[in-house]
């Protein structure tokens, strides 16, 4: 599996199995920004910030994770849409568990339809098995867009770094050094500017401009496009989980706050 993958801007929904010989067996969804300190809270109970449904039932093992949300709203309600199928109003067509049905596999057969389904099928999302013997053995059960990679291995979230002086910016340098948009010409503001994710392409447009260039049909938000300056292929999420700032005028919600 390897040396461990640092990712930074982290938010998952990951699945926990049972290894407790009493409860082997037995799931539980969440949601973290990191991974590993999130397994150890689990393991030692709800004492030490572990879920009460997960305390004293262990060792639990971290076997599943979906990450790449663009935010925190987003994969809260992912997460309470996976733990609720039958309420959540967009998964109504999943049918319900049978009563001898593996618990395992039906999580699995339950993330399949949501990704197959809005808003998630278009969101840039990673499917990332933590166990190797889990994904040998349950990786064909998952099925995604093909925009959606499958990988297995360990991951590390780290905090984004914040820029110097707090990403407060000196009013003569901008007006020193302005900036047009690489498709329409214009004069660009940086607070309505995107730029492409690969670190040396020059592309840097406004988010209209270049949300017009990647729809396709009669899309209202597109899921992916050529980026203009380098000719490469990014997914539309990609691209806005890059630009610093663009959903922190949201609010933080509990998971149970929307039905999703």
């Amino acid at each position: 599996m390897g040396d461990a993958e640092v990712i930074e801007h982290f938010f998952g929904v990951y699945l926990l199995y049972c290894m407790n010989s009493k409860y082997r067996g037995r799931t539980y969804i969440g949601y973290t920004i990191d991974p590993c300190r999130r397994l150890k809270e689990h393991n030692a109970g709800k004492e030490h910030k572990g879920a009460w449904k997960t305390s004293n039932k262990g060792p639990w093992n971290m076997v599943l994770i979906i990450h790449g949300f663009p935010n925190m709203i987003s994969a809260l309600r992912f997460e309470w849409a996976w733990q609720h199928p039958h309420v959540s109003r967009r998964l109504k067509h999943v049918p319900k568990k049978k009563s001898r049905q593996n618990v395992f596999k039906f999580c699995l057969l339950v993330l399949s339809e949501m990704l197959k389904v809005g808003p998630w099928c278009r969101l840039p999302l990673t499917i990332r098995w933590l166990d190797y013997e889990f994904f040998e053995e349950y990786s064909t059960y998952i099925s995604a867009p093909l925009h959606m990679p499958r990988c297995c291995g360990k991951i590390l979230s780290q905090k984004i770094k914040k820029p110097p002086n707090n990403g407060v910016v000196n009013r003569m340098e901008i007006d020193e050094a302005l900036i047009f948009c690489s498709i329409c010409s214009l004069p660009l503001d940086e607070t309505e500017s995107v730029s492409c994710i690969k670190p040396n392409c020059l592309l840097v447009a406004h988010l209209i401009c270049l949300a017009n260039t990647f729809r396709k049909g009669n899309m209202i938000l597109p899921v992916d496009g050529t980026c203009p300056a380098c000719v490469t292929n990014v997914l539309w999420g990609d691209l806005i989980r890059k630009k610093v700032g663009c959903y922190g005028n949201l609010q933080e919600v509990s998971s149970s706050d929307d039905d999703y």
